[in-house]
């Protein structure tokens, strides 16, 4: 009872967001323009590093996804002494096959010339994702596909934090920022709406149909993480700076990752 609750809980915040989102006025915003800033990406898991490079584009151009490689990417771990120096792959990703190891401390070197971005971070442990399950529920618009997943949380420290993501068919779908506050016996089931019913009238974006796999991976975060997530989601900041140095976006995130796949298959779910 204790889940389903918690599960209710969260559809009604996220009802509320969508009645919210309708009454919301359009504004004509107006922006300077400004010089693109960098924008560094880096994660390293118990396969590997990469670590993304790009600039941020003005408003008023096409999204520009081309990846930088004039920099010098290091990943030193600062708890055994040990560099590691990346490469740039054939789409312009700077890699390493060096896994990560949990409890290790990491800092992240990015340098340009003579401008140098530094970010550290600890590496938690790996969580297990102990269910995974979709569930129609009736909202007053059409049935939604509700997607729980559910993860081991350590019930002994406070305030842990953690990264789920969803992929719809490789690609990424949706994702979420999670503290531990909903924790019920070292357990954290997180929902988050996903299609409706009625595929004429759902968008593309969140449009699931029969035979998608879906994939969902979590991570540990640490509590700068989750707020510079959180800063995202909103929209309304960039959140806190995650890198030492001259100024740039991104994140340097070292962590497990633990994944679990299910199909979706529209007629086999249950009514809540």
């Amino acid at each position: 009872m204790k889940v389903i609750f918690q599960g209710l809980f969260r559809i009604a915040f996220l009802f509320i967001g969508v009645l919210l989102a309708g009454c919301e006025k359009e504004l004509d915003f107006k922006y300077h323009d400004i010089e693109p800033i960098l924008v560094i990406e880096g994660s390293l898991t118990q396969d590997g590093a990469e670590v993304s490079l790009t600039f941020t584009t003005p408003m008023d151009e096409p999204m520009n996804l081309e990846h930088l490689t004039d920099a010098e990417v290091v990943i030193a771990d600062l708890t055994t002494g040990e560099e590691i120096t990346l490469t740039p792959d054939s789409e312009g990703l700077f890699i390493s096959d060096v896994p990560g190891i949990e409890g290790h401390n990491y800092r992240l070197t990015v340098k340009r010339g003579e401008v140098v971005y530094t970010s550290e971070c600890t590496m938690g442990a790996a969580v297990d994702i102990t269910g995974m399950e979709f569930n129609w529920i009736k909202m007053p618009y059409d049935y939604v596909a509700v997607l729980q997943v559910s993860f081991t949380d350590d019930p002994v420290s406070n305030e842990d934090c953690y990264w789920l993501r969803v992929y719809r068919n490789g690609e990424a779908y949706k994702w979420a920022e999670i503290n531990d506050m909903l924790s019920a016996n070292g357990i954290i089931n997180e929902v988050m709406m996903t299609t409706r019913m009625d595929l004429d009238e759902e968008d593309e974006g969140d449009k699931l149909e029969d035979g998608d796999v879906i994939k969902a991976t979590v991570v540990p975060v640490s509590r700068a993480m989750h707020d510079y997530l959180e800063a995202l989601s909103v929209g309304n900041s960039n959140g806190p700076r995650m890198f030492e140095g001259d100024f740039c976006l991104g994140y340097f995130l070292a962590a497990p990752v633990t994944a679990k796949e299910i199909v979706f298959r529209p007629e086999e779910i249950k009514y809540f």
